[in-house]
């Protein structure tokens, strides 16, 4: 079959220097690059958690259908009870990632005459989930409370305002006070996506919404499992109402094969620790600030989350600069355009509770001097 088609526009990334491979992670290297911010993934707690839950009933490695067919269990109803009860919401419905969370949430609730106002940096997730609503849609300026006021006067219908309490490419919090004052004063229904915060922000982990005292604030809330938990999945938590509207009309939870008893095993077990990993919170927000106090010649964006941009415009440049850290046994990773605006290129550096002093210092010792 004649592909010829698909190759412009891969030469044209080519040429741009942002063409995208997958590559294995290269072995012996300090990890600055992966979400697994506490660990867990890694974790022999975490496996022995996750062995001791699974031991204590049968279980099968598939679900073998959609959870409105053969894939419902008594096992991940109780998991969302469970965690819809720690993030003390009413009710929760379990996706099958954060990707299918969003895109199930954007593209079903918003209908024709609805507007959804977004921040302007929101994750494609969110973005693709709004394409397929039927919903006019517009952003406002990146964190800014004022300039989404302003959007909310244009809009019409339903209105939903979607922000993230963390952004993964900036790794600066949002103003969620602000943000859902502007929504309650407008009638706006506020979504909040913490798939950064989950597991990392507030006493437990719990996210900046609970942090803030904020859950009745929001419309829905979508925490992710693949970053700080851990493991894989994702939970749309809202009022029981919302579940259920989801279970008729969500089409990336309708049609798809449900997650399987091992992998809510996981998502059981990551809650049954990561609340109480305190003391890896607290060296996290110890290397957080070390690292910034380091890089006082950089352009390093604001961030007192593990997420720490250095600015490096030009995808070239950022590649060199990602390559020599490599070679120094640092595994960080260039985020390049069309990720992100040209001229916004960057290393994504990330911390995590198990690296160490040392390793930081290296990293920015590195950054400076080149």
């Amino acid at each position: 079959m004649n592909d010829n088609f698909l190759l412009s526009q891969l030469e044209q990334r080519k040429a741009q220097h942002a063409l995208r491979e997958l590559k294995l992670p290269p072995p012996h290297m300090v990890d600055l690059c992966s979400n697994d911010y506490l660990g867990l993934a890694r974790s022999a707690s975490m496996q022995e958690a996750v062995h001791a839950l699974l031991m204590e009933r049968p279980y099968m490695h598939g679900s073998t259908g959609s959870r409105l067919l053969a894939g419902n269990y008594a096992w991940v109803e109780e998991a969302e009870t469970n965690l819809a009860a720690f993030h003390a919401a009413p009710a929760g419905l379990i996706y099958n990632s954060g990707y299918d969370a969003n895109v199930g949430l954007f593209s079903c609730v918003p209908q024709k005459e609805d507007t959804v106002i977004y921040d302007q940096l929101i994750h494609a997730s969110i973005r693709d989930g709004i394409r397929l609503s039927r919903a006019q849609s517009f952003s406002f300026i990146h964190n800014d409370a004022g300039d989404l006021e302003k959007k909310l006067h244009r809009a019409t219908g339903n209105i939903f305002v979607a922000v993230e309490s963390v952004y993964s490419m900036d790794g600066d919090m949002s103003p969620l006070k602000a943000i859902a004052d502007a929504c309650e004063k407008a009638g706006a229904h506020l979504i909040v996506d913490e798939a950064h915060a989950t597991g990392v922000v507030g006493q437990q982990g719990e996210g900046l919404v609970q942090a803030l005292g904020l859950a009745d604030a929001c419309f829905a809330r979508v925490h992710t499992f693949g970053k700080a938990l851990g493991c894989h999945g994702a939970i749309v938590l809202g009022s029981a109402t919302l579940r259920s509207y989801l279970i008729n009309f969500s089409r990336s939870f309708i049609y798809t094969t449900a997650l399987p008893p091992t992998a809510i095993a996981a998502v059981m077990a990551s809650y049954n620790l990561f609340p109480y990993m305190k003391e890896a919170r607290e060296n996290l927000a110890a290397l957080i600030a070390r690292f910034r106090q380091s890089t006082a010649p950089l352009e390093v964006l604001p961030s007192e989350t593990p997420i720490q941009i250095v600015l490096t415009p030009g995808n070239e440049f950022t590649r060199r600069q990602a390559a020599t850290l490599q070679e120094a046994g640092l595994d960080v990773r260039p985020i390049l355009h069309p990720t992100v605006p040209k001229g916004e290129e960057r290393l994504r550096i990330v911390l995590h509770s198990f690296n160490t002093v040392e390793e930081v210092d290296r990293c920015t010792q590195l950054l400076v001097v080149s």
